[in-house]
């Protein structure tokens, strides 16, 4: 399962989570680590309506869309939550009072879950140098260890 934000004007439009340019770098990092963004995950967002001229949703908004996003994390059941940037760290994770840089590709336990703070693709679209220690090249290294312990999950429990 992955948790975005909330959506940009064409999620709004569409109804879909991650579907602009966001969506198609995320599509494209799942698939780099052989992840059927069609078959293997489920995308949501913390909130399910776009704030207002597009800015952080505001703690009441997040507080009002918690139970939406507990009830699909409930039927869902996925073994592994990553959580797409700031806003949805900080409503899945939120006693880790850190910032995004220093928690990604961490491992945390929430509802039961297998959690870990990844940059936003859209962070990303803005940070678009490939080098040693460039947030593309952590995230590459986090995906990378999200699909190791799904393969690790998936061998333990079949």
């Amino acid at each position: 399962m992955v948790v975005g934000e909330g959506p940009g004007e064409q999620e709004d439009i569409e109804g879909k989570p991650f579907v602009g340019r966001s969506g198609k770098l995320l599509d494209k990092i799942l698939r780099s680590v052989e992840l059927d963004p069609e078959e293997d995950v489920y995308v949501t967002n913390t909130v399910k309506r776009r704030p207002k001229d597009n800015r952080d949703p505001t703690r009441d908004e997040i507080e009002w869309y918690l139970p939406y996003l507990s009830e699909e994390v409930r039927l869902v059941d996925p073994h592994v939550i990553v959580c797409s940037g700031k806003v949805a760290m900080t409503t899945v994770l939120p006693d880790v009072d850190s910032r995004i840089s220093k928690v990604r590709g961490q491992w945390f336990d929430r509802w039961g879950r297998l959690v870990m703070p990844v940059f936003h693709p859209s962070y990303l679209l803005r940070n678009p140098k490939w080098e040693d220690g460039s947030p593309k090249a952590w995230t590459w290294k986090d995906f990378c260890k999200i699909k190791r312990k799904l393969n690790e999950l998936e061998g333990s429990s079949g």
